[in-house]
């Protein structure tokens, strides 16, 4: 069972029995002043006291209802919980009426009372002599009585606002530990994702390290590249000087020789005559 819902049964139980005790106390403040003996045994303060410490802690129990009302868990819990505070709300309304009632007839109890009192009193003989020594007796009784019901009454009073306050603290402290609870709660949930934002930057710190190193190779093959076809160039160019050196060397070289031919008479354009006899036959070579 919730937590809730066995405090709310709590309360009503304890409801039930301080509700049973003032209209006891009430009842007997009613009937005081009609027997002498209980006019002595019990003093119309103190049943007084009795019934208002009843009350406060019959408001009290309210208070913890329409405190625990809203928290129960479902709606129709919720709505009877809401009328059964209704309903004690007049209950204690009718108590309270019902106190200052009893205490009109319990005062009008012991108007009667003292005027039959009076009238032994002034009826004179040893019955009366004896009557007016035990009210005095009685009287010094009833006040000390009284006092000590009048201290009790308060401290009783007081621990109940004390337990009344108590009781909203723990509401309070109650309703913070729900706060934090849900504070908890968004925290784990803000602590997943900045895991995996985390996770997901590590992810990326990874991938960038990985395309330098990329970018660095594809930048060093490119040079190595380059370099090659640059050094093949030059390596082309380089033959071609050599080849178009060597050819102007071999035509150099081969004027000076047509040069030196010259010098020495000799012509190689030149058609030499050859004497071919007239009566040999001629031949087509084709």
């Amino acid at each position: 069972m919730d937590k809730v819902v066995e405090a709310v049964e709590t309360a009503k139980k304890e409801w039930d029995e301080a509700y049973s005790r003032a209209k006891e106390h009430i009842k007997a403040i009613e009937e005081y002043g009609k027997s002498r003996e209980e006019q002595n045994s019990n003093s119309l303060p103190r049943l007084n006291g009795l019934a208002q410490d009843a009350l406060a802690l019959l408001s009290s129990l309210q208070f913890r209802l329409d405190l625990l009302a809203p928290q129960l868990p479902t709606d129709d819990q919720v709505q009877s919980a809401t009328a059964l505070l209704d309903s004690w709300k007049n209950q204690s309304h009718n108590l309270r009426q019902s106190l200052r009632n009893a205490n009109l007839q319990a005062k009008a109890n012991m108007r009667k009372a003292a005027q039959e009192e009076r009238e032994l009193l002034l009826g004179g003989g040893g019955e009366s002599t004896i009557r007016r020594r035990n009210l005095q007796t009685k009287a010094g009784m009833t006040s000390a009585a009284e006092s000590i019901t009048d201290s009790l009454r308060r401290t009783r009073q007081l621990m109940v606002q004390e337990v009344e306050r108590s009781a909203s603290t723990l509401m309070t402290v109650e309703e913070s530990t729900g706060v934090l609870k849900k504070a908890e709660s968004e925290y784990k949930g803000h602590r997943s994702l900045l895991m995996r934002t985390r996770n997901l930057l590590s992810t990326m710190q990874r991938q960038d390290v990985l395309d330098r190193v990329i970018i660095a190779v594809g930048f060093f093959l490119f040079s190595c590249a380059v370099l090659y076809v640059v050094s093949k160039r030059f390596g082309i160019l380089k033959l071609q000087q050599k080849v178009t050196a060597a050819i102007k060397a071999g035509m150099v070289k081969q004027a000076k020789i047509g040069d030196g031919a010259v010098a020495n008479g000799i012509n190689d354009n030149a058609v030499h005559r050859v004497d071919v006899p007239l009566d040999r036959p001629m031949r087509d070579e084709l």
